[in-house]
């Protein structure tokens, strides 16, 4: 099989691979509904049971790079498709809370195994850097916001088995078609980008702890946005509005995220990315400030403009580590990246329950609001840091 076709390919497989992971890992909250309708249990029982799972989906992110430059990033990836097939089936099959728990635990695993790994692949065979982050960006964002409903039909017409059977069966069906359609890593096609794919950094040090407060913010700001978000449309945007239309909100302010990433891989095939982190850095703080001291159309068009930074942001950052760091690391480093990014915004639930009981939402927002002033001041950082090597040249990809 010759380079291009395999790019092409495996860029396919890793964009499907995108919405499952997100679809896959969002499929419980919505069926625990179901489930407990079903066996008694009470929501907050059930619920609870999930907790290994997104645990395991931040801290397993962080071995997975190692796994896969041993192992192979195509094999892991196919891991990866089994890996949920077989948990999801697994789920469906669970009649104890103890099981439950086992097979949501092994599904969290397999769901750490994209990130640092998909990360890895589509950067190797990407023609377009940043347009192929942007689409991949999608194709995630699409697999998360039709989970809910995809759940909540399969639940009500067949049974909350067949919201865990049916995706199952697609991850598997998918793993046989990747192995039999992909043949192995491959060097990747000799795209517009493989020219310029590692920029020289002279102070890496400070670099790398500018990226990672970067990172750290970055996840702590998106998931207290995103999680409190429909709650926030509810009280201080809906007023009285049917469920259906605030979710029918939130859902709109999340596809102005989704577009952003398009654009955003767009920009970033034609200017700098210290430029355009900073530029976009200052839009979060910006909107989040909005809404905190606002209601009504201000307020959500506060969030708008911070969601579109906050996607665009998850781009750039891929980006970075495909720019500055070699192919030999990179696997590793997006390993750093997700672990980082997913762990420490594990404790964004916990946050935004005690800040809306001492002070509702506009404390939360304010809250999220200097997270993202701490994106900035990193910005900043990366910007003063990288100034003299935007001017040397560029290292070769491979």
């Amino acid at each position: 099989m010759d380079a291009e076709t395999l790019s092409r390919r495996t860029l396919r497989f890793v964009n499907v691979a995108h919405a499952l992971d997100h679809f896959v890992l969002l499929i419980y909250p919505t069926a625990v509904l179901a489930i407990a309708a079903q066996t008694g249990l009470s929501y907050g029982e059930l619920i609870a049971l999930a907790t290994g799972a997104f645990v395991a989906f931040g801290l397993c992110a962080l071995p997975m790079g190692w796994l896969a430059d041993r192992f192979g990033r195509r094999n892991l990836l196919a891991v990866f498709f089994f890996g949920y097939g077989l948990s999801c089936l697994g789920v469906a099959s669970a009649a104890s809370p103890t099981a439950f728990a086992l097979w949501l635990c092994v599904l969290g695993l397999a769901s750490a195994i994209y990130h640092p790994v998909g990360s890895t692949m589509l950067v190797s065979h990407s023609r377009r850097l940043g347009r192929d982050l942007g689409v991949n960006g999608v194709w995630g964002n699409v697999g998360a916001a039709t989970a809910s409903g995809v759940t909540a039909l399969l639940a009500t017409g067949f049974g909350w088995q067949a919201a865990f059977l049916v995706p199952g069966l697609v991850c598997l069906a998918c793993g046989t078609a990747f192995l039999a359609m992909v043949p192995g890593d491959g060097e990747g096609a000799q795209g517009k980008d493989r020219g310029k794919a590692v920029l020289a950094v002279s102070r890496p040090i400070p670099l790398l702890v500018v990226f990672a407060c970067a990172i750290v913010a970055g996840g702590m700001t998106f998931n207290i946005t995103t999680i409190a978000l429909p709650k926030v449309v509810d009280e201080r945007v809906g007023d009285g509005l049917p469920l259906a239309l605030i979710g029918s909100v939130a859902t709109l302010v999340f596809m102005v995220g989704a577009l952003t990433q398009l654009v955003m891989g767009r920009l970033i095939d034609r200017y700098s990315l210290p430029a355009l982190f900073l530029s976009l850095s200052v839009l979060q703080p910006l909107g989040l400030g909005i809404a905190a001291l606002s209601t009504g159309l201000p307020l959500l068009a506060g969030l708008v403009l911070a969601m579109a930074a906050l996607y665009g942001q998850v781009v750039i950052n891929d980006a970075m580590v495909a720019r500055y760091v070699p192919p030999l690391y990179r696997a590793r480093a997006y390993s750093v990246r997700y672990f980082l990014g997913f762990t420490v915004s594990g404790f964004a639930v916990p946050l935004i329950a005690l800040l809306h009981e001492r002070g509702g939402f506009g404390l939360v927002l304010g809250i999220a609001a200097a997270c993202g002033g701490v994106i900035v001041a990193s910005a900043v950082g990366f910007f003063g840091l990288t100034g003299n090597d935007r001017s040397r040249p560029l290292a070769p990809a491979e």
